[in-house]
This record gives C-alpha cells, structure tokens and sequence, in this order.
C-alpha cells in the first residue's frame, strides 16, 4: 500500500517573498474595480473633482449606473462651473465659496438624492430626513424620473449656501 508523504505545515507555506510581490501588484495594470458596500454602493477614496465622481459612476451597479450618469449631467447642465468630490463613499456637489447642496447613495432598491437645504425647495422633495433641512428624493428602478422637477430643485438648492461639510477633522471639506 502506497504511503502518502505530507509536507510538514512550514513546507507548504509560500516564500514570503512571493506572498509580498503579489500583495503588492494586486490592483496595479487594470484598473482595479471599486468594492461595493452593503446595498451596492461603491467604495471610492475620498477625492475632489470630476475623475472621482466618474469612477464613482462607472461602479454603480445595473440600472444605477446610467441614472448616475443622469444625475450628473443634469447636475452639470443645470449648474455650470459645479465643484464635484466624493466624500463618505457618495459623489457630491457644491458651488466654491457656499459649500455643498446635493449629493446620492446607491441602496439595494434606490438611488436617494439628498438636498442638503431640502426644507428651502418648493416644492419640497418628498422624503423626510432625521436632520432638520434635508429633504430626500429616493429614484427606484421602474419610476420615470421627473428630469424638470428635479432640474428645479438643482437649480434652486445651488441658489442658496449649502453645507459646508463639517470640519476638515471630521473628513468634511468647507471650501
């Protein structure tokens, strides 16, 4: 009867060497692809500009990708010269000198956009928020989206000073 020889437990490990090099070439050459949070909400570094908000985009996942891709167009369209930065894994939006009045998250079912000033639109967005002036507007899969309203509510939330972000310690950026 043939007897099988096991390698000791030290004998099967990789040469650390190897362990680290391929550590450290994970995520290098192609792109890596973000991580998506619970509910499907891609991970991104906090970061200001547009090339994060794109890669935020571009990780959304499904249906979600080309409403994000709405989304920031209407937001650019109706708002010229619009300061964009991902922050709390979510893109954001804001005018220089007044700070942020918009920003989204992807959940299982929905996109919610959440006016920071939501209690100043009018028509009010229709979802309540624990904070006293955030409005919330959740877009589901299968509901048109109401591209006039919501260019309402931009226009109007970008007219108003917004959020400042909370202290630069607390991971908030008040330009």
């Amino acid at each position: 009867m043939p007897t099988s020889k096991v390698k000791p437990k030290a004998a099967r490990r990789r040469p650390r060497d190897v362990t680290k090099r391929r550590a450290a070439t994970r995520g290098k050459g192609a792109a890596a692809k973000p991580t998506l949070l619970s509910g499907g909400n891609p991970q991104i570094a906090k970061a200001d500009g547009d090339a994060p908000v794109k890669a935020y985009i571009a990780a959304m996942p499904g249906w979600k990708r080309e409403v994000g891709r709405r989304l920031d167009a209407l937001i650019v369209r109706t708002v010229p010269g619009v300061r964009k930065a991902v922050r709390w894994n979510s893109p954001f939006y804001g005018i220089e000198g007044q700070g942020w009045f918009l920003d989204f998250h992807c959940f299982t079912k929905y996109i919610k956009v959440a006016f920071f000033r939501g209690t100043s639109l009018r028509p009010l967005p229709p979802g309540a928020s624990k904070h006293e002036e955030v409005r919330y507007l959740d877009i589901h899969e299968d509901e048109p989206l109401d591209e006039e309203q919501l260019a309402s509510w931009i226009r109007q939330a970008a007219s108003i000073p917004g959020w400042d972000g909370g202290s630069p310690r607390s991971g908030g950026s008040a330009f």
